[in-house]
């Protein structure tokens, strides 16, 4: 699995881009993942954008509810597991993550690792040490830049999960690249 996982928002993409703009950008800047949130969008419209993202050379991963020609689903930390397929889980602490483990996730997010700006209030940051000797690839998630994603690696984290700081970026490819040079 990449050590990098983009997760959309539409509403955090400056004026005068589109989303489908940022995705061609995140995977110039040398992603391979993203896990498509929208989940206010119809199923028709979600579809969409992950052809968009497809066509752009990126493996697609949705969150929430299955899109026709997804690699797999991101399941909220409440939800049961998937019955099919490749998933992962949103989590909030080890015991989430335990559980996902023990239902069979491929993978989790764990959140946050930071402050963050597109959850105000979010928190308090998991403790480092959470992300140590975990039983599945676990990202850390929230306030991720790439000033802090090296520290998030050194903690046991498997990889970064970033949002906000790529949604908003003036440059998304300068900032998937310089996450992926420090998320190593």
């Amino acid at each position: 699995m990449s050590r990098l996982l983009v997760l959309t928002d539409r509403r955090l993409v400056p004026a005068g881009r589109s989303l489908a703009e940022v995705l061609r950008a995140v995977a110039a800047g040398g992603a391979s993942t993203v896990l498509l949130r929208e989940s206010d969008l119809p199923d028709g419209p979600r579809a969409e954008l992950a052809r968009s993202a497809q066509d752009a050379g990126l493996t697609v991963l949705a969150a929430h509810r299955p899109v026709p020609g997804c690699a797999g689903l991101h399941a909220r930390a409440a939800d049961p597991a998937p019955v099919t397929g490749a998933w992962g889980r949103s989590c909030h602490d080890r015991v989430e993550v335990d559980r996902a483990a023990a239902e069979g996730a491929s993978w989790a997010t764990l959140s946050p690792f930071a402050a963050t700006d597109s959850k105000p209030g979010h928190g308090p940051p998991v403790a480092a040490s959470a992300f140590r000797g975990l039983r599945l690839p676990t990202y850390a998630l929230g306030g991720i830049t790439p000033a802090n994603a090296a520290a998030a690696r050194a903690a046991g984290a498997h990889g970064v999960a970033v949002m906000g700081a790529v949604m908003r970026a003036e440059d998304p490819a300068a900032v998937v690249a310089a996450l992926l040079r420090e998320a190593g």
